[in-house]
């Protein structure tokens, strides 16, 4: 390994990669290479961290949450500290931009999810405690062992491997985390790794428990996925790679948990269009391109009945895009793929309605939309909806409501779905027909308004059914419910109390338990 590389964090210590192989990121707004080199780690050095992370598991199973929301928040500290230079960072690796983006937007949003998973993690009850006093059986939430976790381009703050999300998640669940960051920001991913580990040794966490590695071949994605010491694997990324990893961890009965693929299916209904086609336009304009329409809950894919106001509709989106400023995009792999997903969008029969131009100093590609009838996209729904993950959009147009109705039955599962309809009711029996059928199709159904975003509360569902997700059951975003994916539902029947974990030892009503329903004491975000 060339001495120049940047170590990497395995067991507590920064040390140099054992690997051969390094790369560099792109600075997307140039085109140019950045001077810091990364290791691309060899199996060693995984099944090395794997070892590191078990043992760090069997010290802290049994630790109360206060201990995890204690290095949460010492972690957010430290970030709060780094905050200047890890957006500036951010933006040199990604072209995102400073304000409002990295700055104002999601580094506050990666503080405040870290914040609230401490809170959690303190507080308990995503845990389910639940007591059967009749019976002495007892059962409650517990961590499932060491979590990698694959972070994606596109959020280097917010779902980043070693800072976002998931990673807040797995800690609070009282799960040692291997972080592989994504090859397109790890400067931005090592400053969070540096955080992380001064906010670790801080609070007492064993070594082992955050580590990070940069990039892996695919071949060690694969076994690590099924790993005897692995709990649970964490993937935010393209669809290929993750089906890739499920399968991997299938094979051996491991919990993965992966946001894929999403074009997220948006409904304006005619009387909607009639009432304010212009402000639509406009706002789905501005939903798509923004931040280059890089967002896992970008609206790439719009239906409409054939119409006056639809072509009027149409052609001020048209319009508006070519008039639009063209953002840049993350990386050469982004505008590859979003070029590859267009391309396939065009050899399927879609009809390009943009004649904007790109700028080739740096990776971008011309703001795009394109038309198809329902009919050809009931002839070919698997191509037509092709991720074009950018600043694109595919605009699909029924002759009526039948067709329009006739096309949900061939929707992937998406993230969202959106409906947008008249507030004099005009559009409402034909809502009442469509909002069913679309449900079953989405994570999060929307009315009048774009899916763009993800705010992080406790009622969120940032999932859905595949290829959105790989489990149409769980959320990536939204505390306490995230937190449960990584972990292992543990029954206590007639055990001795004193031998029962904390949260379950009380045979009187526990503090974090709310409801006695026919003799069993439930928390109180239990349905039913």
């Amino acid at each position: 390994m060339p001495s120049s590389a940047h170590p990497v964090l395995i067991n507590g210590q920064w040390s140099a990669s054992r690997g051969t192989e390094t790369f560099t990121a792109v600075n997307p707004a140039t085109r140019q290479a950045l001077p810091d080199a990364y290791p691309v780690s060899p199996w060693s050095e995984i099944e090395a961290a794997l070892q590191a992370a078990d043992r760090a598991f069997q010290e802290v199973r049994t630790w109360p949450g206060e201990r995890f929301a204690a290095f949460l928040e010492a972690y957010a500290e430290r970030i709060e500290a780094r905050a200047a230079q890890l957006v500036e960072i951010a933006n040199l690796e990604t072209a995102l931009p400073v304000e409002p983006r990295l700055k104002v937007a999601e580094l506050p949003r990666t503080i405040n999810q870290l914040r609230q998973a401490a809170a959690a993690a303190r507080e308990g009850s995503w845990a389910l405690p639940t007591i059967d006093t009749k019976q002495n059986i007892r059962s409650m939430h517990a961590p499932l062992g060491p979590v990698a976790v694959f972070g994606p381009n596109n959020f280097p703050f917010a779902f980043n491997g070693i800072s976002g999300g998931d990673f807040a998640a797995a800690v609070a669940a009282g799960c040692p985390v291997i972080a592989k960051g994504h090859p397109s920001h790890p400067t931005t991913t090592r400053l969070f790794a540096e955080a992380a580990h001064e906010a670790a040794t801080a609070t007492g966490m064993p070594a082992g428990f955050v580590q990070l590695v940069y990039r892996i071949s695919h071949a060690d994605g694969e076994k690590l996925a099924g790993h005897p010491l692995l709990g649970s694997l964490g993937y935010t990324g393209a669809r290929h790679a993750g089906v890739v990893l499920k399968r991997a961890a299938d094979a051996v009965g491991k919990p993965i948990y992966l946001e894929l693929s999403s074009i997220n299916p948006v409904y304006l209904l005619p009387g909607v269009l009639l009432e304010r086609g212009d402000k639509l336009a406009e706002e789905f304009t501005g939903s798509c391109l923004m931040g280059a329409g890089q967002f896992c809950t970008n609206p790439g894919l719009v239906f409409l009945i054939a119409g006056p106001e639809t072509e009027t509709f149409i052609a001020d989106v048209a319009k508006r895009f070519d008039a639009a400023p063209v953002g840049t995009l993350l990386g050469p792999s982004v505008e590859k793929s979003l070029g590859a997903g267009l391309d396939t969008l065009r050899a399927a029969g879609a009809k390009q309605l943009t004649s904007g131009k790109a700028d080739p100093a740096r990776c971008c590609v011309a703001n795009t939309l394109l038309r198809v009838d329902a009919a050809a996209f009931l002839k070919d729904p698997h191509r037509l909806q092709t991720e074009a993950f950018g600043n694109a959009s595919l605009i699909v147009v029924a002759k009526d409501e039948t067709e329009l109705l006739s096309m949900v039955g061939a929707l992937e599962g998406n993230l969202t779905g959106c409906i947008y309809s008249s507030s004099n009711g005009s559009d409402d029996p034909l809502y009442d027909r469509l909002a069913p059928a679309l449900r079953q199709k989405v994570g999060r159904l929307l009315n009048d308004k774009m899916p763009t975003g993800v705010a992080v509360s406790p009622a969120m569902n940032h999932g859905g059914p595949f290829p959105a997700t790989g489990h149409p059951g769980f959320t990536a975003v939204g505390i306490p419910a995230s937190i449960r994916r990584f972990s292992a539902l543990h029954c206590y029947d007639a055990v001795r109390p004193h031998r029962l974990p904390a949260g379950l030892q009380n045979t009187s009503p526990h503090p974090k338990l709310s409801r006695l329903v026919d003799g069993v004491w439930m928390t109180g975000d239990i349905p039913g």
